[in-house]
């Protein structure tokens, strides 16, 4: 007789067969950066790859069915080269798409993602992850569209010019004009306006903006995990009239108050070794180390991830969530989320906390594909009603 688990994996995966599985962050590009200097052939996702997140075997086992490559570079890079660094990941993306035809399928449209998954492909989209890919250029920013981008995150972890991240000191307390002008030429573009990374009032700034649905790509509830990447309750409750999808992090950190705290101690108990006099890498490391074995690190699990899935129902509606699990970005991972091979365990929670199966393929995919959809429906208005803009950061907000 099936166990009621593998019944629920069967459903799952029948589930899985019915609408794309989009996936709104995987930063396999990075690793091909760090590791292999962007080499696709050194990397052979084809085959295994134990030491990574993804490969094609564990993508085909978790029904993906849509992916928003992370094309994210550094904020640790010199600025005059984030412009470069990021076509050279979005060609990292579409190399893997050129190498693994019968896998992967280039998407910049909804149409594109639903024709990729009715041929068996996995349907790549491309997301920059930060406004400083950018360069404070209106015109970078068309040309990244140009080149596939369909989303960007407004800010990492560092405040840019135009707009505060989530972890920095506050600086421009929001969105300066040029970045509510930024938001609007993404509109114009059909381009989504990604807002995980960004401070809670850049959050509210662009809901303020845009004419079009917003995305968290990873981020989830601020209320069950008080972490910064987080989402509060206020903004939670903000997205349906907007008309935009909070896509769940699979972050352990993000997930866990326990994992979170357990970070924050580490990061203290850090900065105290750096602090003592003497201090030197190799005694800074053999403190944590001797911390670490003191204090055991906790994991979060799959139904804690749940758990964020539940909120963000009751707090702002079924029709308003997704998927966004940061896999290949990430170090540690929920305890039942392993790797991409494990989309479907989720699913299966979800199905025995007797979420209906519409409600749940809302969640796989077709939220996403309706926000999607209804970013390019104002795109095409707005592209009737407005030339490019023509905006420069310091004719918009003054000299820096």
């Amino acid at each position: 007789m099936t166990s009621p688990n593998q019944e629920l994996l069967a459903r799952a995966r029948a589930l899985h067969d019915k609408v794309p599985l989009i996936d709104g962050h995987n930063d396999l590009p990075w690793q091909y950066r760090e590791r292999v200097g962007r080499a696709i052939s050194q990397i052979d996702i084809s085959q295994p790859q134990p030491d990574l997140h993804t490969d094609l075997a564990r993508l085909k086992e978790g029904g993906l069915g849509g992916q928003f490559w992370s094309v994210y570079v550094s904020t640790s890079s010199p600025p005059e080269e984030y412009v470069r660094a990021t076509m050279e990941q979005i060609d990292v993306v579409h190399n893997l798409v050129r190498r693994y035809p019968d896998a992967f399928q280039l998407a910049l449209t909804a149409d594109d993602v639903e024709n990729a998954f009715e041929g068996g492909k996995i349907a790549s989209l491309i997301g920059m992850e930060g406004g400083h890919s950018i360069d404070n250029s209106l015109a970078s920013l068309r040309m990244f569209f140009d080149l596939g981008a369909r989303y960007m995150t407004l800010t990492h972890n560092k405040n840019i010019d135009w707009a505060d991240s989530c972890t920095d000191e506050p600086k421009a307390n929001g969105l300066t004009d040029f970045g509510r002008e930024v938001v609007r030429e993404m509109n114009r573009l059909g381009m989504l306006v990604d807002l995980s990374h960004v401070s809670p009032d850049v959050m509210r700034d662009a809901l303020d903006t845009s004419e079009a649905p917003i995305v968290f790509s990873h981020s989830s509830a601020r209320a069950l995990c008080d972490h910064p990447r987080n989402v509060p309750d206020d903004v939670l409750r903000r997205v349906p009239s907007n008309g935009g999808v909070v896509m769940v992090s699979f972050v352990p950190g993000f997930t866990s108050q326990e994992v979170a705290d357990n970070v924050t101690r580490r990061e203290t108990e850090q900065e105290r070794l750096k602090a003592k006099p003497g201090s030197s890498d190799e005694t800074i490391e053999a403190g944590l180390k001797s911390w670490d074995a003191e204090n055991p690190a906790p994991r979060a699990t799959l139904s804690q991830v749940a758990d964020h899935i539940d909120h963000m129902r009751e707090t702002a509606g079924i029709d308003h969530i997704g998927i966004g699990s940061d896999f290949d970005g990430i170090k540690t991972v929920p305890i039942g989320l392993e790797d991409v091979s494990t989309y479907p365990a989720l699913t299966a929670e979800l199905l025995r906390r007797e979420y209906s199966e519409d409600d749940i393929l809302k969640i796989l995919g077709r939220n996403v594909l309706r926000v999607m959809r209804d970013v390019e429906g104002v795109a095409g208005r707005l592209q009737v009603e407005r030339r490019p803009s023509e905006a420069l950061i310091e004719d918009v907000d003054g000299p820096s």
